[in-house]
């Protein structure tokens, strides 16, 4: 996780250093000509008288001594509109170049020279243009400047709500007034540019890890703090109040992604303390949301009224970091006093952007972001510390888990032997109770015929009567082992030594026995399958030589379909109900049989003799 942010996070650094590296500067020329008989000289004193919207000169009477920097609200608190600053400065010769630098104007301004206007801003009356910032800085030549006493005229456009005002002016060397200039613009704008790009990355990086880990909340926090915040650090960079229509309005923006960046940030501070606080957190997000509604319906309104906001949006940023305080001093988790440390040095030094923005400090610059590098080492060590953390655990759990895999690896072993044992005795015993039912069915269906045609016989039986019987049980029991080591046996060769043997038996007692065969053809069945149908008829014929007392029998063979019906039919004197549905080894053999073919056993009794239907799939 940390790897994927450093490699988000350095390009986008370096390519703002490109860019920093290549930012014109529209009022910014190189110093040259420099006069080193002329110091740089601080300005901090002016005169200052205001006017109307519409004034293209000021007012001849009215001026007073301001000290700089000057907010004009302590001397008007509700004059809108243009405020004009008057400036002098000696300077013994007008030869060679002279470097000014206008520190701080709010909102927009136009800058004459000795009468000559050097640069205005575009616009000077509703919506103003936001030149507020970013410090100003001009090569004076030879032909602005005269001996002795030179005026700078400062015609500054603002409203009262917004601190409008006029910072100090620098003149002199022009190779030392620009080095000051570019500290300027290092301080006031890519020191906020970094941080607003700073805090775009690592709000879309850690939004990203909050979409795939939803559970983590403490990164979609972090995410929707960083994501507001660069929207707020946007009013340091921007020129206009685009797209807004005033500056009310855009104020009303900027005081909607304060409080959005407080309420995130008092959230965040709450699920990284691994804490929650579900009114307090509801009643925050209540006003957040207000802050919302009043913007888009009121936004003129919320543009005067803001102070109350951001002060409400301060208390939940100051109220978390000192709670956050209180859990590191309580907590002796190093991750929790980094950052605590990290955040004290963030606070500290807020106090005076507080003071400013409050009008209780002279100055021109916002120095919290200055700070951001801390924030930026404090939540990187916390996040670090935490991931090494969850590394370790990661690595504990893997190593617990590999002691669980191999105890239930050597329980299932075990278990699987048992059962594998126990499988076996199973097949052994399956195998006898086969083999049991295949003697009795088909040895014992022959040796049962050899004894009723002895018995029949006269007392003095050929020798080869005696041999032929023998035969038949050899050619039985040869049955029983081709059948069961052959896999697939073609059926009407299967049984054709079965009408042979049962034609035989039959015949002793003048049965008749007739083979219907249909569609049969080249069908195959497995042997297990082949025997049990073959057992199931000598079963059945058996049983028709032993009771049915008949003088025909016919054997139907068909596939129908998916199907193969097999019908024995007697014209004997038929079999009881209760004997047919007796679990005698005979019946209850066949029944088994036609539950293993997955088929259906029927018992029929018509008007003259028994019938048997079987009917099973071909495919099972």
């Amino acid at each position: 996780m940390m790897k994927a942010g450093r490699r988000g996070l350095l390009p986008a650094l370096f390519f703002l250093l490109l860019i920093f590296c290549l930012l014109p500067s529209a009022q910014a020329a190189s110093p040259e000509n420099s006069s080193p008989d002329f110091p740089s000289l601080e300005i901090t004193r002016a005169e200052a008288v205001r006017s109307d919207w519409n004034a293209q000169t000021p007012p001849e009477s009215g001026w007073v001594p301001v000290e700089l920097v000057d907010f004009w609200t302590a001397r008007w608190p509700r004059h809108d509109g243009v405020v004009w600053y008057r400036l002098h400065w000696q300077q013994k010769e007008a030869g060679g170049s002279v470097g000014l630098l206008v520190n701080y104007v709010c909102m927009a301004s136009a800058i004459y020279v000795n009468g000559s206007l050097i640069a205005r801003n575009e616009k000077l009356v509703e919506p103003l243009s936001r030149a507020w910032i970013r410090p100003q800085y001009f090569l004076l030549s030879a032909p602005l400047l005269k001996a002795g006493e030179n005026t700078l005229l400062v015609r500054v456009s603002g409203l009262s709500t917004y601190q409008p005002g006029f910072g100090t002016v620098v003149v002199g060397d022009p190779a030392e007034v620009h080095a000051q200039y570019e500290r300027g613009v290092f301080n006031r704008i890519h020191i906020k540019l970094i941080n607003v790009a700073i805090s775009a990355v690592l709000g879309s990086i850690f939004l990203l890890l909050w979409l795939l880990r939803r559970q983590d909340s403490v990164y979609g926090w972090f995410a929707l703090t960083e994501l507001a915040s660069s929207f707020y650090n946007y009013n340091f960079l921007a020129s206009s109040p685009w797209p807004f229509s005033s500056t009310d309005a855009w104020q009303a923006f900027n005081t909607v992604a304060y409080m959005a960046a407080a309420t995130t940030y008092a959230i965040f501070m709450l699920r990284f303390g691994e804490r929650r606080m579900p009114r307090l957190e509801k009643l925050m997000g209540l006003l957040c949301l207000m802050t919302l509604l009043v913007a888009i319906m009121a936004p003129q309104f919320m543009g005067v009224q803001r102070n109350y906001w951001y002060l409400t949006g301060s208390v939940f940023y100051y109220a978390s970091i000192g709670w956050f305080l209180l859990l590191a001093w309580r907590v002796p988790r190093a991750d929790y006093r980094v950052l605590a440390v990290c955040l004290l040095i963030q606070v500290l030094v807020s106090f005076h952007d507080l003071a400013l923005f409050l009008g209780l400090v002279r100055s021109d610059t916002y120095v919290l972001a200055l700070t951001s590098v801390f924030t930026l080492i404090g939540i990187a060590f916390a996040l670090a510390w935490r991931f090494v953390g969850a590394m370790r655990k990661v690595e504990s759990f893997n190593a617990e888990l590999q002691r669980e895999v191999d105890s239930a690896t050597q329980q299932l072993s075990a278990t699987l032997a048992r059962e594998h044992e126990l499988a076996l005795a199973n097949s052994r015993a399956g195998e006898r109770l086969q083999l049991t039912r295949d003697l009795h069915d088909g040895f014992g269906g022959t040796l049962v015929g050899a004894i009723a045609r002895l018995e029949l016989a006269p007392e003095d039986v050929p020798k080869a009567q005696m041999v032929g019987l023998l035969k038949e049980m050899r050619d039985d029991l040869r049955l029983v082992i081709d059948s069961t080591t052959r896999e697939g046996v073609d059926l009407p060769h299967m049984l054709a030594p079965l009408r042979s043997r049962t034609g035989k038996l039959l015949e002793a007692v003048e049965i008749d026995s007739y083979w219907h065969l249909a569609d049969i053809d080249g069908l195959e069945l497995d042997s297990m399958r082949s025997l049990d149908l073959l057992r199931f008829l000598q079963e059945a014929l058996t049983n028709v030589f032993k009771h049915s007392r008949a003088g025909r029998v016919d054997v139907h063979v068909l596939r129908h379909g998916d199907e193969l019906q097999v019908r024995v039919h007697d014209d004997g004197v038929g079999l009881p109900a209760e004997l047919a549905s007796a679990d005698g080894a005979g019946f209850g053999s066949m029944r088994m049989r036609a539950q293993r073919l997955h088929g259906k056993l029927e018992v029929g009794t018509p008007a003259r003799g028994t019938e048997l239907l079987l009917v099973f799939p071909v495919n099972s």
